[in-house]
């Protein structure tokens, strides 16, 4: 174990979020009393403590990393800080200073400590102090924090330095999520490239992180050079181990070269990483990192910034580097050992609480996670060992079990190479170059095996996924279903234009054949007003030249088929007037058949006396006056006559009174000569129903014959 990690005092501070000046840490706890924001140089602590994106939650959590310089007593040293962001309504405050402005004051507790083993418990004890501060309402009361920083101090020296705390995400839920993908997310961080994690949850960003180095034993007890590139003090003064004690795992695992330093000179870690580094990223020292961001921009300049993304809210691993690609490249037995781990985890899944199996056992717990990946890491390491043997040439010692072959292929030669040129393989090479591992832990993959059919449909599946089809085919078919969709909007935009066109032709033609009938029955009207107008003229002068009872001729009336409306515009219609006419037609006709009805009476009664008298009296000679059959036909002709002068004015009359009621009802047709022989027939048997008409008319049939005969 290196000397050069120091004990340093926790420290607690307030970052404030200024309206104008941005975050800024705005008081501190500390034993010497001293600022260390500027003994140590944090200008980055306040972006640090506020991540990006902290405003959008209630409470938020970062994990960030910091230089502590060198002093007289102790060397230079990374520390490790956790802060709590929360937010609080500007209105509930009690005393409102003048410098808040905004409707929610946003602050962030940190606590920065030496060791990242004990963030785990700090974490919760956090939580509770910043909640019970804000619930005072009040910032200027800071007693809540004094003390919590003087528990800190005591409870972190009564702490076991060698004590296990694993902190992180649940391995299990690791796993879970990215399946196979987290065997190749491990052997990556042994090739110290430069890894990117993006999520938009802070705290679960820095967790995996911590989880994915908590799988190389030891290696959170030794972060001590993580904060900086330039640092270097756990390769300076580890120590090679002279003796080997079976029986204590601590013995066993430094024997065998672990922990493997993945942050030594060149490399960094910072769990989260402000926009504020990315200079430190970009330096030519910097050679590999694992870092974590909040920020989309990163995403765009991926291929700058990272060899391998990995995007946790997508659960996705892309490995931009050909060559890095090639090397993390699974092998049948690592597919198999890693899906056997895989389906240990959904067989004992528990969504209610993921962290622990449901069986409540060994299976699956985090303890065999961590077992299983020991066992893989220390098998590696003596394959390796073993493969460099056979290289050489020397004479190896075989182990109990009989080894076929080289073992260090069932781990990917390309991976191993690789690492070969990685500067914590150098490291390891030089704590471990006269010690035969292999003779320690046997050099053989945990599943090692020959190929079996579930590893070629295994090895088929890598390949096809590797292809990348899916991702093609769901462009494609995102393609294909864009341009039918525009497709298919085009042709229905296309017959909404031209049924709209042909309902603006039909509503066109509807108004225009409306506008035509209406002009048609508006002539119509017109032409009838004129009939009716000009017949009721020729009635009076007509009545006035021969009197009210003189018979007149029936003038024809004239047929509108043949007149023409073009060149006379037409008036406007009374109805009124109309009607009024309509009325004194009909009084006139019934007048005429009072008149016509009163001088047949009187006639019949002359006729019957005449006849009554010409019965009783004598047969006698014939005389001047003439005989019966005279007289007969002398009152047949005068009937004759009667009918004819009457007849005719009163059919004139009703033909008009017709025409007339044909005009006022619109669409209608001049009456048919049916209806007019129907008139007729109807006064002919007004006639026929007097008896001396039907007398006079018999008698017209009957031959006239001498008076003598």
């Amino acid at each position: 174990m290196g000397s050069g990690k120091v004990h340093q005092e926790p420290i607690v501070l307030v970052v404030d979020f200024h309206h104008a000046r941005g975050p800024e840490v705005e008081f501190w706890f500390c034993d010497d009393g001293v600022d260390p924001v500027k003994e140590n140089d944090w200008a980055l602590l306040p972006f640090m403590a506020l991540s990006d994106g902290a405003h959008a939650s209630t409470e938020d959590f970062s994990y960030f990393t910091l230089q502590c310089k060198e002093t007289e007593s102790s060397p230079a040293t990374s520390l490790f800080g956790i802060s709590c962001t929360t937010q609080l309504d500007s209105d509930k405050l009690i005393n409102r200073p003048a410098e808040v402005t905004r409707s929610t004051v946003q602050k962030a507790v940190v606590a920065i400590i030496n060791e990242p083993r004990h963030l785990g418990q700090l974490r919760e004890k956090l939580s509770i102090v910043t909640s019970a501060w804000f619930a005072q309402r009040d910032f200027t009361d800071t007693d809540i924090l004094q003390k919590f920083w003087e528990g800190l101090k005591i409870s972190l020296k009564n702490e076991d330095l060698h004590k296990d705390e694993h902190f992180g995400l649940s391995l299990r839920e690791m796993i879970h999520e990215f399946k196979h993908q987290t065997l190749v997310l491990f052997k990556c961080l042994l090739l110290q490239p430069k890894m990117l994690f993006f999520g938009s949850r802070c705290e679960r960003l820095c967790m995996i992180q911590f989880s994915l180095i908590s799988l190389i034993p030891g290696l959170i007890h030794n972060l001590q050079d993580c904060a900086d590139p330039a640092y270097d003090s756990y390769a300076q003064t580890v120590e090679k181990p002279s003796s080997l004690k079976t029986s204590e795992r601590s013995s066993l695992l430094a024997y065998m070269g672990l922990p493997l330093q993945i942050f030594g000179k060149g490399s960094m870690f910072g769990p989260y990483t402000p926009l504020q580094q990315l200079d430190l990223l970009a330096d030519y020292g910097t050679k590999s990192y694992l870092v974590g961001s909040t920020n989309s921009l990163l995403l765009q300049q991926k291929d700058r910034y990272s060899d391998i993304l990995i995007n946790l809210d997508e659960d996705t691993v892309n490995i931009s580097s050909p060559s890095l690609r090639a090397a993390l490249a699974l092998s049948a037995a690592d597919r198999r050992w890693i899906d056997f781990l895989t389906q240990t985890i959904n067989d004992t899944w528990d969504e209610a609480h993921p962290a622990q199996p449901k069986t409540h056992g060994y299976m699956g717990s985090e303890e065999f996670i961590r077992l299983q990946f020991e066992e893989y890491l220390l098998a590696l390491i003596s394959c390796v060992k073993y493969h460099d043997e056979i290289k050489s040439g020397g004479a190896i010692k075989q182990p109990a079990n009989d080894i076929e072959g080289d073992p260090a292929l069932d781990f990917n030669l390309d991976f191993i190479e690789h690492w070969r040129h990685t500067p914590n393989f150098a490291l390891f090479d030089k704590l471990t170059s006269d010690a035969l591992l292999f003779s320690v832990v046997e050099p053989r993959h945990p599943c090692a095996g020959g190929l079996g059919i579930e590893d070629i449909q295994r090895r088929l599946a890598q390949q096809v996924a590797d292809l990348h089809l899916d991702e093609r085919v769901r462009e494609g078919r995102e393609t294909l279903n864009k341009h039918l969709a525009t497709g298919h909007q085009k042709v229905t935009t296309a017959f909404n234009t031209l049924w709209a066109e042909l309902e603006a032709r039909r509503e066109a033609q509807r108004k225009r054949n409306e506008e035509r009938a209406k002009q048609a029955a508006a002539a119509s009207i017109t032409a009838a007003l004129d009939t009716s107008q000009a017949n009721n003229n020729n009635d009076s002068s007509k009545q006035e030249s021969g009197g009210p009872g003189s018979p007149t001729p029936a003038s024809p009336t004239p047929s509108t088929s043949g007149w023409s409306f073009a060149a006379r515009k037409a008036p406007a219609v009374d109805l009124t007037q109309a009607q009024a006419t309509v009325s004194a037609a009909g009084q006139r006709a019934s007048a005429y058949f009072s008149s016509w009805g009163s001088w047949a009476n009187e006639r019949r009664k002359e006729w019957q006396t005449k006849n009554t008298s010409t019965g009783a009296s004598p047969v006698s000679s014939p005389t001047a006056t003439g005989t019966p059959r005279a007289s007969m036909t002398s009152t047949f002709h005068e009937r004759r006559s009667m009918e004819s002068s009457t007849k005719g004015p009163v059919m004139t009359e009703m033909k008009e009174m017709q025409a007339k009621e044909d005009v006022d009802r619109p669409g209608s047709s001049r009456p048919h000569s049916s209806d007019q022989s129907t008139e007729k027939d109807h006064i002919d048997a007004v006639l026929e129903s007097d008896p001396l008409s039907s007398t006079s008319r018999e008698a017209s049939k009957t031959p006239a014959t001498s008076s003598s005969g």
